[in-house]
């Protein structure tokens, strides 16, 4: 510190008053200790500091500070006492009231000495203070920005991992190009196996590997895109005769041009037979007359045709994408969960009768033949639904009496899982009373009367079930 040459000479006329008024000018806040350390008075001058300091007097200066700061007030009062090493400034917190924020201050202290036979001895002390509260403010900006500069640079990073990943395992073949030379700067795998050796090849440029009359038009097409910054995807053909389609656009980076070409084979370029027919095949599916859906193994619809569609009533393959298949198909809940167990179990299931729901209510009978494909990944099925309520009778007495009964326990057990429980009962109850029928006609060589004895039944009863289940010839008898 340097002090004043001649502090006599230029202050020695100051009175309490005026030595006050200065002191109060040069601090935010200024205290006065006695030998203890106890605050004795004070003199507040910052602007905008609402710390009622009255509350301090009386009290040691240590207790008025937060407890991290006490040690720092400590050795403020040592320093100030040995009066021989020039005074520091130390960061001191006040606590605030009501939960507010602490009061930072800068502080340092000196001694005043008593005038007389003491005047060597350490007396009353001051401390200077001066308001942090702009430069904590600061600090405290400078930290947030220095996260979210943080924050904003792992993003970075992160999204940089990201597209490099996808550069890297992309299918379509990638480069990246110096506008003004058209020198190759990156290239994905892609498209090192597209273009092959030629790209290790020092010097090498895009034009180089297309046919004559295509590179003259990729030239233009380059000179367009490099003049509007964007240009349309165009056929080409490389040199060994393959057919693909270009796509450039143009970017700027660190105040360069760069071109990004993406080159990828054409739908029937290189295309293997087997691949043509795969390709009629999905086509062929899509217009079929047939509902056709592709689920995942837990049975959510990955894709669906029109006709699928058409008995579901919804307009388009959007609405059922990603939904339960069963939220159209089975007349419960469990049908679809036996469908499914059944596909993972054997692999097929053939002529699965039950009903499709559509979007508005209505219901339409319909067969269901399902196949499960485990040579995929991620496995998946896939169901041909076929309508058949134009066959199938619309229900009642006559349905009941023109469908097919089953003729056998091994076709009764055939329609657990594929008819509800209470129309397998009803069927076996109606083929009990028709083999019945038939047994007493035949025992009686046709006698209706004898029949009817037998059974318990009267004549008209038994004729009235001979005609639901369309048994012999009743015209005669019901002229009787």
């Amino acid at each position: 510190m340097k002090a004043f040459d001649a502090p006599a000479h230029a202050l020695g006329d100051l009175d309490a008053t005026t030595a006050a008024a200065v002191i109060a000018a040069a601090a935010d806040i200024a205290l006065i200790l006695d030998d203890d350390g106890v605050i004795v008075d004070f003199a507040c001058s910052g602007e905008g500091l609402d710390v009622d300091c009255r509350a301090w007097i009386g009290k040691p200066w240590v207790q008025t500070v937060t407890a991290e700061s006490r040690p720092k007030v400590e050795a403020l009062l040592a320093e100030s006492a040995a009066a021989r090493t020039a005074p520091k400034w130390r960061h001191i917190n006040h606590p605030q009231p009501g939960g507010a924020p602490d009061l930072p201050l800068m502080y340092t202290a000196v001694s005043l000495p008593r005038a007389g036979a003491r005047a060597a001895a350490v007396g009353r002390r001051m401390a200077f203070a001066r308001d942090l509260r702009a430069n904590v403010a600061l600090q405290q900006r400078l930290v947030k920005a220095q996260q979210t500069m943080e924050r904003d640079y792992w993003r970075l990073r992160h999204m940089e991992t990201r597209y490099r990943l996808l550069f890297q395992v992309a299918s379509e073949a990638v480069l990246v190009l110096d506008a003004s030379t058209l020198r190759l700067e990156e290239a994905n795998p892609a498209a090192s196996r597209l273009f092959g050796d030629a790209l290790r090849r020092s010097g090498w440029t895009l034009p180089e590997s297309f046919e004559p009359e295509t590179a003259a038009t990729l030239q233009a097409t380059l000179a367009a895109v490099r003049a509007t910054g964007r240009g349309d995807q165009q056929r080409a053909r490389l040199a060994d005769g393959r057919e693909v389609l270009v796509s450039l656009s143009l970017f700027r980076q660190e105040k360069t041009s760069h071109f990004l070409v993406r080159v990828s084979p054409t739908a029937n370029a290189g295309a293997a037979p087997e691949d043509e027919s795969h390709l009629m095949l999905a086509r062929l599916m899509e217009v079929a007359p047939d509902g056709f859906v592709v689920t995942d193994a837990d049975g959510r619809v990955l894709s669906a045709n029109r006709a699928f569609l058409d008995l579901a009533q919804l307009n388009s393959e959007e609405q059922v994408r990603g939904q339960l298949l069963g939220t159209w198909l089975g007349r419960t809940g469990v049908e679809m969960s036996v469908l499914i167990t059944t596909l993972r179990s054997s692999g097929v299931v053939r002529l699965f009768a039950t009903q499709l729901r559509g979007a508005v209510g209505s219901t339409v009978e319909v067969e269901v033949s399902a196949v499960a494909v485990e040579g995929v990944d991620p496995p998946c099925l896939g169901f041909v639904i076929r309508d058949v309520g134009l066959r199938l009778p619309a229900g009642g007495a006559e349905g009941r009496g023109a469908r097919e009964l089953p003729r056998s326990v091994g076709q009764m057990t055939e329609l657990v899982g594929r008819v509800p429980l209470k129309e397998i009962v009803r069927d076996t109850t109606d083929l009990i009373e028709q083999l019945c029928i038939e047994a007493a006609l035949q025992l009686t060589n046709d006698n209706r009367a004898s029949a009817a004895e037998m059974l318990g039944l009267s004549r008209q009863s038994l004729y009235v079930k001979m005609r639901r289940y369309e048994l012999g010839d009743l015209t005669s008898d019901s002229e009787e």
